[in-house]
């Protein structure tokens, strides 16, 4: 049974700052939260205001900043998925702008 009911994502742009917005379960738009620095007591902080950790699930972009902090949030019980952005499926009408 899933039980999810927010869908985090983190957009880690920089080393030192991480955008964060979220979407509860359903068809409704996501919120975007703000930046936050890029610190463990920090990200711990926003997603404790967002809800329950175990019923949360978390995502961000692969790119130079690895899997530390998917190892940082898996350690506090957060549902973690690193996307890779060359899997990520694309509309046909999208690849005429590229």
């Amino acid at each position: 049974m899933n039980n999810i009911t927010k869908y985090v994502a983190l957009d880690v742009s920089t080393k030192e700052k991480i955008a964060v917005a979220v979407a509860d379960e359903g068809r409704g738009p996501a919120r975007y939260l703000g930046e936050i620095p890029n610190q463990v007591e920090y990200i711990r902080k926003v997603l404790r205001k967002i809800g329950d950790f175990s019923q949360m699930e978390v995502c961000y972009e692969a790119g130079p900043s690895g899997y530390v902090l998917k190892r940082q949030l898996e350690s506090m019980g957060v549902k973690c998925t690193v996307v890779a952005p060359s899997l990520i499926p694309k509309q046909p009408a999208s690849r005429l702008f590229e």
